[in-house]
């Protein structure tokens, strides 16, 4: 699974063998979230968590936003379609 984005000691992936819609797992110590990309425009919605809390759920999508144009690509360039 490539890392695509690290932030705030956690770390953004895409799995190669996962579905639609675009999304990115946010993987944390003991902790994960997924996050659906809303690709072209955004904005990242969460679709699960296990085990963030809410303050630190509430940090990460502003990241995501930021990277998106990266993201979609990078899920692109995995999977072929959006």
């Amino acid at each position: 699974m490539p890392t695509l984005l690290r932030f705030n000691g956690l770390r953004v992936a895409i799995y190669p063998n996962d579905h639609r819609p675009a999304h990115v797992h946010v993987i944390g110590a003991s902790v994960e979230a997924v996050f659906i990309l809303n690709c072209p425009a955004g904005p990242p919605e969460l679709r699960e968590n296990f085990g963030f809390p809410r303050q630190e759920l509430n940090g990460i999508a502003g990241p995501l936003m930021a990277e998106l144009a990266s993201l979609c690509a990078a899920w692109s360039k995995i999977h072929g379609h959006l």
